[in-house]
Order: C-alpha cells, then structure tokens, then sequence
C-alpha cells in the first residue's frame, strides 16, 4: 500500500489481510499522513471515499481484500505549521510508561485529547506518531480529554485487534477481560465504603455539538463500583472500577450518587470547584486512569500496567490534610 501524495488524483488502494477489521476512519489516516481527522470524516461523509464502489462510515469495517477509493488531498505544505511544538512532543515522550514490541503505554496528561479533531490540531496519537514516523501506531481506547493516565497504544495489528475484543467483551458481557482501575477525588464525604452505581447512560447533545451525558432509561447499560479509599478534608479520596466503557461513566455516575468528581466542570458543583482551585490549588478534574491489567495471546501473556499519579493532582491531595 503506498502512502498518499498532495493532489496525486484518486487512487483505489486494496486492503491487505493484516488490516482486516480496522476501521476506515483510521485506514485512512495510515493512507494520508497528515491529514487531520475532520478532514478524513468530511470526505467519507460527502461520499469521496467509497469501499468497493459504495458509500461507508467512518467506522465501517474493512475485509481483506476490499477496494477503498481514496479521492485526491492536498495536504499542508513541508515547512506549514501542521506538526506539534518540540516542547509538547518532548513531554508526550517522557510520559511514556511502558514499552515493548507490541504495545506502548502512555500516561497522558490532563487537556491532551487521545486525537485530533473538532479544532484540536494534534493529540496524544498524532504526536507520537510525529515522534515515531517508521512505526505503526493505533489508539487501542480513548480517555476523556480531561481524564490523565493510561493511554494505550498498539504496535502491531494483531494486539489492536485482541485488545479492542477484550474490550468489546467488556461492555457487552461484564467480564473481567481487562481490569481497569481509576483514581478520584469525589466532593463530600461518602457515607460508606463501597457503592456501585448500575444506571444506564444516554449520550446527548447540547447546542454547539457538545456531548452531553445523562441517566436514562433509554441508555445503555453502565455499571460503576467506587471503593473509598479515605476521607481528606471533607472530601472522598476513592478508587474506580469500571463494568463498562461509556462516555463520561465515571463522571456522571459520581454526579448521580451525589458527590460529583472535583473539578468537573461539567456534571460537578461549580462552586465547591471553585473553593477547591482557591482553598488546593486544583484545577483541573481529578480523575486519573491509574491501572490496566489484560493478557493477549489468548490467556498466555499478562500484562500489568500502571500510571502515576498526575503531580499536580498528588500536590492537590496532599493540601487537603
């Protein structure tokens, strides 16, 4: 398969046997380096990019073997501004926590999106692949902008495909294919120690095309478990495990149990928040994806991975006494 050139004409690029499965949004970024993502959703969407001759999403599965049109682009000049600051690819380096010849395990900070889109020019994914331009690279899972800590990142196809099946698996059946654990601040004091919250979540969207989350009836099925680890300053320090992967879970089910995640902005108590960034220093959500533990290779490869505590959250922390 060859890469994309600027206004090269259109080019029907047969899919090899290694992609089978992967989604065409991320087909297309390996086939148009540079692109951003929105400029990859807007030609798929007005039908410029078409499998085997019919229109598709951009999360449509490709087979082996299929025939994807790709239209000419003309991407941003050598020299354009188009490529993330070095200072900002140097702390996307050194946030690496975990490396072999599989998978890559980022602890990303809070406000790095896992990808580029909707005015955000580069992510988590597009710098480390500015950083690695040889390798292969694929987000395995996402985290909230916000949210920091464990980023995944798959080298080879065969890892990306297992781990997004564990996950799969995940959310449609409960199981324990991938333990995942977060840490969290939760505003006032639980009354207890360990609480689950299975309410279904239903993705809406405000005015301006923002994502906004809710319990309803006509949601998915989600399901949290928070275990307090201790009580500071008021405040519930607490561990987070989740049954499923549903956007903004976490935060929406500590807001319907009542002690919303500190410094949310969103679903959270503005003015807690507010005494919060004047009282510790805080701002940003406390809320940090500390944990993973899967294994590939059918059982036969464990892997434990973990992220630490994002400095500015630990320094919040310990100002609570």
């Amino acid at each position: 398969m060859t890469e994309a050139a600027p206004s090269s004409g259109v080019r029907s690029v047969t899919v090899s046997d290694d992609r089978e499965g992967q989604r065409l949004d991320n087909f297309l970024l390996g086939q148009l380096k540079g692109a951003p993502r929105s400029l990859i959703y807007k030609l798929v969407r007005s039908g410029q990019v078409r499998i085997n001759g019919k229109r598709a999403k951009p999360d449509s599965r490709l087979d082996g073997g299929d025939i994807v049109r790709i239209p000419p682009v003309t991407l941003a000049e050598p020299g354009e501004k188009t490529e993330a600051p070095a200072a900002f690819l140097q702390r996307l380096s050194d946030a690496i926590v975990f490396e072999d010849e599989r998978l890559l395990a980022l602890n990303k900070p809070s406000g790095v999106a896992s990808h580029g889109g909707s005015g955000i020019s580069f992510g988590a994914i597009e710098t480390l692949r500015q950083l690695r331009p040889n390798q292969s690279l694929e987000l395995v899972h996402r985290l909230d902008r916000d949210t920091s800590g464990l980023l995944i990142i798959a080298k080879k196809r065969a890892a990306l495909v297992e781990l997004q099946a564990l996950m799969r698996e995940d959310s449609e059946t409960r199981s324990s294919g991938i333990r995942k654990k977060y840490l969290a601040l939760l505003v006032g004091r639980l009354a207890g120690e360990d609480f689950t919250v299975d309410a279904p979540l239903d993705v809406g969207m405000r005015q301006g095309g923002e994502r906004h989350v809710r319990v309803g009836q006509g949601g998915k099925e989600s399901v949290t478990h928070f275990h307090l680890i201790e009580r500071r300053g008021g405040h519930s320090y607490v561990d987070v495990r989740i049954d499923t992967g549903r956007t903004h879970q976490i935060r929406v089910h500590a807001a319907h149990l009542g002690h919303p995640v500190a410094g949310d902005d969103k679903y959270g108590e503005k003015e807690v928040n507010k005494r919060l960034r004047e009282q510790i220093g805080l701002k940003r959500l406390f809320l940090h994806a500390a944990s993973l533990e899967f294994s590939l290779d059918g059982g036969k490869k464990p892997y434990q991975l973990d992220a630490p505590l994002a400095p500015e959250l630990a320094m919040a922390l310990g100002r609570l006494g």
